[in-house]
C-alpha cells in the first residue's frame, strides 16, 4: 500500500511582476491558509517523513509554513523537504514519472507542486473528477500497490480531500 499526499503551494504574490514566476512568494491570504491547512493535514495523519517540493518560491514558502504551525508532536526541527525540480511542472505525466521513480522502501510520500499538473493526476490516479485543486488545497491517496512504479495502474482512492474555502465555509 503507498499513500500520496498532494499539496498545491499557497496562493502567490503577483505584487512585484518584474519576478520571474518561479521566485514569486506567497501573498497575506496564502500565509494565512498554511496555518488552518497545517492543522487539517496532521488530522489527516501525516508524518512528513517523506517530502518533495517545487523549486519555485511560493511552494517552499508553503512547506515551510505548514511545517511552523504543526499541532502534532513535530516540531519544525524534526521536519525536512527535499526540492525537486520535476516538480516544477503543469503536466501530470511528469509528475507521474517522478513519483514511479519513488524508491519503494517509501510507503507514504508529499508532493507540494502546481496545478493543473496536482488535479490532473489526482484525477488520473483516483477518476475523482475533482474539478480543481485550489491553492493550498489538499489531497490524501491511498494506492493499493507495493511499487511506486505501478501506482498508474493500481486501484486507487481518494481518502481525504480538504481546501482553504471548506475550512472558511464550516
Amino acid at each position: 500500500m503507498k499513500i500520496l499526499h498532494l499539496l498545491r503551494h499557497a496562493k502567490s504574490s503577483w505584487q512585484q511582476p518584474e519576478l520571474a514566476d518561479v521566485d514569486r512568494g506567497l501573498n497575506d491570504r496564502g500565509k494565512r491558509n498554511c496555518a488552518s491547512m497545517a492543522r487539517e493535514i496532521a488530522q489527516a495523519g501525516y508524518d512528513f517523513k517523506h517530502v518533495y517540493t517545487s523549486p519555485a518560491q511560493r511552494a517552499q514558502k508553503t512547506i515551510e509554513l505548514i511545517a511552523e504551525h504543526l499541532t502534532n508532536d513535530q516540531t519544525i526541527e524534526d521536519l525536512s523537504w527535499q526540492t525537486a525540480t520535476a516538480l516544477y511542472t503543469f503536466d501530470a505525466e511528469q509528475l507521474a514519472r517522478f513519483v514511479e521513480s519513488l524508491d519503494d522502501a517509501i510507503n507514504e510520500v508529499m508532493l507540494v507542486g502546481h496545478n493543473p499538473a496536482l488535479t490532473l493526476f489526482c484525477n488520473q490516479l483516483t477518476n475523482a473528477n475533482i474539478d480543481n485543486i485550489p491553492t493550498c488545497g489538499y489531497a490524501q491517496i491511498k494506492v493499493n500497490a507495493l511499487s511506486w512504479q505501478h501506482i498508474a495502474d493500481a486501484p486507487a482512492l481518494l481518502m481525504y480531500f480538504v481546501t482553504p474555502k471548506m475550512l472558511t465555509a464550516s
